[in-house]
C-alpha cells in the first residue's frame, strides 16, 4: 500500500530559492507550499499541519527564530530544519534549543537537503513506533492494574475496565468489599484517572469520627458556634473542593448526618455550623462500605434515598479467596514495595512459601497480604522469603521439629522471650532503629516497644 505524501512547508525571503526547493522536493513526492516569511508562514501552520518545514534564519519582518517561538503550539509535532547562509555553531545551537530538529548552512547541495529529510523521516518513524508501543504496553499494563492496584483474575479486569471507564465523570460512586480489599485505592484510582487529579483527594472514615463533631468535620463551623469553637473551621467537604471526599465506611453515618450529606449531594451547598449562609461547593464523592447496604435499608438503619444517590455507579471488589489467581502478582508487587519501604534487598517468594499463600483463605483480604509479606521480609536471613519466615497458622500446620532445635529449651516461657527478643530486634534491624516503625510491624505499643528493649538490652 502506498504511503501518503507528507507536507512540507519552504519559509524564505528569496523566490529564487524558494522555486528552487520546490522543484527539488516536489520531485520526491513531497506536497510542498511555501512563505515569503514568517508572517505569512505563521497563518500556513495555523491552518494545515506539516511534517516537515524549511525555514531560513535572517529574513525581513518576522525571521526565523520568531516564527518558532510564535509557532510553538503550532508546530510541536512537526520537524523543522533552519537554514542561514550565517551559520555558526552558536546559531544552530540556538536554533535547536528553541525547538528545531537540524541546521543547514548555505549554500547546500540538492543531496544535503534530501539527505537531512530522509534522516528525519527515519526519527519520524522512529518516534512513531514508540509512540505505538508504548500505547500498546500502557494497554496491556491498564488490563492488570488500576491506580496502586494490581490483579490479572477475569474479576479484577473488569473491575479495573469499569473503573476507568467511570473515572472521567463526576458521578458519585459506591465501592463496597470485605475489609482489606482495597476500596480507598479503587477510590485513589478514581481520582487519579479523573479531570479533578490536580485537585484534593481528601478521605474520612466515616465510623472514626465522634458521633457529636461529625457535623462539624464534614461541614465546617463558625468561631463560637459551639464550645470550644474558638476559631472558623473549613471542613472536609470545603478541603476537597473542586476534587474527592471519599466517605469510608458510609454505613456507619448516623441517621441525623445522612439527611444532611444528602441534602449537600442534591443542591451542592453546605452550610457550616452556626452560618447563617451556606456556600457552594464542587466535590465528587466516594463512598464505600464493607456492609450490606440494601440490608440496612431494609432494617432502617440507612435512609433509602441517600442510598440511591450514593449507589448510582456499584463497584464491588471481590474479596481475594475467590481470585487465587491475584495472589501471587500481589505478593511479588508487595514484595517490591515493602523492600523500598524497609530498604531491604528480600528479592523473591520461594515456591514451597508461595504454595502456602496460594493455599491460604485470607481472611483478612489483601491487608491480611500485605502484612505477612512485611513480617516474612523482617524475618527473612535469605534473599527469598522461606516457610520458616511466614506463620505457622498459615496453612495450619504443626510444627514437626523439636523446639530444643530452635529454643536451646523445652521452657515455653524461656522460648517465648527468645522469640520475642529476636523479632524485636530484627524489627528495628529492619526499620534503620525507627521504634514508631518497629512498635507498627511488631503490632505492640510504643510504651511496650520501649520496655522490652531496655528488658533485652536491645539498645
Amino acid at each position: 500500500m502506498p504511503q501518503p505524501k507528507q507536507h512540507l512547508l519552504i519559509i524564505d525571503d528569496e523566490e529564487n530559492m524558494r522555486h528552487m526547493l520546490r522543484s527539488l522536493l516536489e520531485g520526491h513526492g513531497y506536497l510542498v507550499e511555501t512563505a515569503g516569511d514568517g508572517r505569512e508562514a505563521l497563518q500556513c501552520v495555523e491552518h494545515r499541519f506539516f511534517d516537515f518545514i524549511l525555514c531560513d534564519i535572517r529574513m525581513p519582518g518576522m525571521d526565523g527564530m520568531a516564527f518558532l517561538q510564535a509557532a510553538r503550539p503550532h508546530i510541536e509535532h512537526s520537524t523543522v530544519i533552519m537554514m542561514s547562509a550565517y551559520g555558526s555553531v552558536d546559531t544552530a545551537l540556538e536554533a535547536i534549543k528553541a525547538g528545531a530538529y537540524d541546521f543547514i548552512s548555505k549554500p547546500f547541495k540538492s543531496d544535503e537537503v534530501l539527505l537531512t529529510l530522509r534522516k528525519a523521516e527515519e526519527r519520524e518513524t522512529l518516534r512513531r513506533e514508540n509512540r505505538l508501543l508504548r500505547e500498546e504496553i500502557e494497554a496491556v499494563r491498564g488490563e492488570s492494574d488500576f491506580g496502586a492496584m494490581v490483579g490479572r483474575s477475569s474479576a479484577m479486569r473488569e473491575l479495573f475496565q469499569l473503573a476507568r471507564k467511570v473515572a472521567p465523570y463526576n458521578t458519585t460512586v459506591l465501592v463496597t468489599g470485605e475489609s482489606g480489599t482495597g476500596k480507598e485505592l479503587v477510590a485513589r484510582g478514581l481520582h487519579l484517572h479523573s479531570p479533578r487529579r490536580q485537585m484534593p483527594f481528601v478521605a474520612v472514615n466515616c465510623g472514626g469520627v465522634p458521633e457529636n463533631l461529625l457535623e462539624s468535620e464534614f461541614f465546617g463551623h463558625v468561631k463560637g458556634a459551639f464550645t470550644g469553637a474558638d476559631r472558623n473551621s473549613a471542613g472536609l467537604f470545603a478541603e476537597a473542593d473542586g476534587g474527592t471526599l471519599f466517605l469510608d465506611e458510609i454505613g456507619e453515618l448516623p441517621v441525623e448526618l445522612q439527611v444532611k450529606l444528602l441534602r449537600v449531594l442534591q443542591e451542592g451547598e453546605i452550610r457550616p455550623v452556626g452560618a447563617t449562609r451556606g456556600r457552594s461547593i464542587d466535590v465528587r464523592v466516594i463512598a464505600a462500605t464493607a456492609k450490606d447496604l440494601a440490608a440496612e435499608v431494609s432494617s432502617g438503619k440507612f435512609r433509602e434515598d441517600l442510598f440511591y444517590r450514593l449507589n448510582v455507579l456499584a463497584i464491588h471488589i471481590p474479596p481475594l479467596r475467590e481470585r487465587p489467581e491475584d495472589i501471587s502478582v500481589l505478593a511479588t508487587h508487595l514484595l517490591k514495595r515493602i523492600n523500598s519501604k524497609l530498604h531491604t534487598s528480600v528479592t523473591s517468594i520461594s515456591p514451597p512459601a508461595m504454595a502456602m499463600l496460594l493455599h491460604y483463605s485470607w481472611p483478612g483480604n489483601v491487608r491480611e497480604l500485605e502484612n505477612i509479606i512485611e513480617r516474612a521480609v523482617v524475618m527473612a536471613e535469605q534473599e527469598a522469603i522461606t516457610i520458616d519466615n511466614l506463620p505457622p497458622n498459615l496453612a495450619g500446620r504443626t510444627e514437626n521439629r523439636r523446639l530444643m532445635d530452635f529454643f536451646g529449651t523445652l521452657s515455653l516461657k524461656d522460648a517465648g522471650g527468645i522469640m520475642e527478643k529476636n523479632l524485636i530486634g530484627r524489627a528495628l534491624d529492619a526499620t534503620g532503629g525507627n521504634k514508631s516503625r518497629a512498635a507498627e510491624i511488631l503490632e505492640i505499643s510504643y510504651p511496650s516497644l520501649l520496655s522490652k528493649i531496655k528488658k533485652y538490652n536491645l539498645e
